[in-house]
């Protein structure tokens, strides 16, 4: 089976696209070519790597085609983020692929309204890129209802791995947050600290990607969360990373107003963007249907990403 990567060297890429080598697929990736898969693997040998600037292609309309050219059976997209990009790539491969997967984000439901969400809640998106990947989804999601497109969405929470820095227990991306909680010292969390984070690894991201692709008939049509088990709240993440390093966390509580004066305006608008989104995503449809189950836990995710950035000198302890 020929299958096409369009951004395969990211977080997900680099657990998906030697699995599926592994799996026999004869795998064509897609990216800009700045940088290396995140992990070694040797099936990377096996892989065609063409370089493409996705961004200056769909300006010039010329995206779509490019892909329709490389004859592939299966097309997966991971870095997919207006409607009219997915429009192009649709028109270029409608009639001519067997599946096509997308890559959203559990941003499109907004803020938690009933927990464990799931995906059939009601889409009540904010901010740019929540909006634009719900209209995605509803776009893909509607053609393949309407004029049977093969498609399926996976949704990831917040991606974690070796070799780049998760959301840390105040919902921003300081790396002195960790490094406080190594400590023993004083760390500062929003309001009560209850709100929650879905992280996922990215393997796991990559296996609901394979299951849907291993079992095409039920997963098309139909969009599939991909998180952990169970999300955390900010507070119990600070006390896992604390314990991780043999501490007791030490933590304040301040309302989230008087909280935002004490940090950097970015990492004051990263902690608003996830406490508000507070997001807590059920697995169970990825389960039933698919027969997928999480790997990881999502304390066990987001540690091994800590891990690996204290044993490369980015947390000092």
């Amino acid at each position: 089976m020929r299958t096409v990567v369009i951004g395969g060297t990211g977080h997900i890429g680099t657990y998906l696209v030697p699995a599926l080598v592994r799996l026999g697929h004869e795998v064509t990736v897609l990216s800009r070519g700045e940088h290396s898969p995140y992990q070694p693997d040797r099936a990377w040998r096996k892989v065609e790597q063409i370089q493409v600037d996705r961004q200056a292609e769909d300006t010039a309309g010329t995206f779509g085609q490019r892909v329709a050219e490389l004859r592939p059976d299966v097309v997966i997209d991971l870095i997919c983020f207006t409607e009219d990009s997915a429009r192009q790539l649709v028109e270029a491969v409608e009639g001519k692929i067997q599946h096509l997967l997308h890559c959203g984000t559990i941003w499109v439901h907004g803020p938690s309204m009933t927990v464990p969400t799931r995906e059939d809640a009601p889409r009540k998106p904010f901010g740019d890129y929540g909006v634009q990947k719900a209209a995605i989804e509803a776009y893909l999601l509607g053609k393949a209802r309407r004029d049977g497109l093969p498609a399926t969405i996976v949704h990831p929470g917040h991606i974690c791995g070796p070799g780049w820095t998760p959301v840390n227990p105040a919902g921003n991306f300081d790396l002195g947050v960790f490094e406080k909680l190594a400590h023993g010292h004083d760390v500062l969390l929003p309001n009560l600290g209850l709100e929650t984070l879905n992280p996922v690894h990215a393997a796991d991201v990559a296996g609901v990607f394979l299951a849907a692709i291993a079992s095409r008939s039920i997963a098309i049509g139909e969009s599939f969360h991909a998180v952990a088990d169970a999300a955390v709240t900010l507070r119990g993440y600070a006390h896992a990373v604390a314990d991780w390093f043999g501490q007791e966390a030490q933590l304040g509580l301040l309302p989230y107003g008087e909280w935002r004066e004490k940090v950097p305006e970015r990492d004051a608008a990263a902690t608003w963007d996830h406490i508000e989104h507070s997001p807590n995503c059920s697995m169970e449809k990825a389960a039933r249907l698919l027969g997928f189950r999480p790997r990881y836990t999502a304390l066990e995710a987001t540690l091994e990403a800590i891990g690996w950035l204290v044993d490369n000198g980015e947390i000092a302890t």
